[in-house]
């Protein structure tokens, strides 16, 4: 019994280890970050870990230089990027997803850029 929960532990620090993080940005038309921010608040967090996505943080610019006042920046976790794929299809295709992004969007277009970038943890780094 020892072995098997010896043999578990270690296979979930792997699996821990594998997980790959995602940061992403979102550059708001200018006035609709406060929409984009509802919809995450009141949709799109829960959504996320519906289908598998971890939240880890979101955050705006200090300045406005940097895009204070059109700026959402978050960071998500996924298993793996093949795992990531999956759950952002999942998302998509969701009809809760699909009424949130319609239902803020009825003033008009919120997002008009994003970047994504995958990212693997350093041997350094206190989140893994």
């Amino acid at each position: 019994m020892i072995r098997k929960l010896m043999l578990a532990a270690t296979l979930f620090a792997a699996l821990a280890e594998a997980r790959v993080f995602e940061l992403r940005t979102y550059h708001c038309l200018p006035g609709r970050l406060e929409a984009l921010k509802a919809r995450f608040r009141d949709h799109t967090v829960k959504l996320f870990e519906k289908h598998g996505i971890q939240n880890i943080g979101y955050w705006v610019p200090q300045d406005e230089d940097k895009g204070k006042s059109t700026t959402l920046i978050y960071i998500v976790a996924h298993p793996n990027k093949e795992a990531a794929a999956k759950a952002w299809a999942a998302f998509r295709a969701d009809p809760d997803w699909v009424k949130a992004r319609t239902e803020s969007e009825k003033d008009g277009k919120i997002v008009e850029k994003l970047e994504s970038v995958y990212m693997d943890p350093v041997d350094f780094s206190k989140l893994k």
